[in-house]
């Protein structure tokens, strides 16, 4: 009955339509609290997304020389990843975590990355 014989007498269908039943894998981890691995990840493709139109457009025309803060944290995101195209403004980013490709597109629009605990 069920899945008696898997070892045993039904090892050849265990084996051929069901490769890798038995056994184990890895090691174990004991006691895992998913707090420690709870990072979500954000894009730079969509950094403008967290702040207004009106927002981009102000500082794609002014001369002022100030740069938007947009905090990544606030929206609920700890992670910079470096996914797509800034638009060639100046902006100031806060997060906990930057990847290094985010990093350089940031900065290469004239930019900052800030490190927020």
């Amino acid at each position: 009955r069920g899945n008696a014989g898997g070892q045993h007498h039904h090892r050849i269908m265990f084996d051929k339509y069901h490769p890798g039943y038995f056994g184990k894998v890895g090691m174990r981890y004991f006691h895992k609290t998913l707090n420690k691995f709870y990072c979500p990840t954000i894009n730079t493709d969509m950094l403008w997304t967290l702040v207004s139109e009106q927002t981009l457009e102000h500082y794609k025309t002014s001369k002022s020389g100030k740069a938007p803060v947009i905090d990544v944290t606030k929206a609920g995101y700890f992670k910079v990843l470096g996914k797509g195209r800034l638009p060639n403004v100046p902006v100031i980013v806060k997060a906990k975590f930057f990847s290094k490709s985010a990093e350089e597109k940031i900065k290469a629009a004239g930019g900052a990355c800030v490190l927020v605990a």
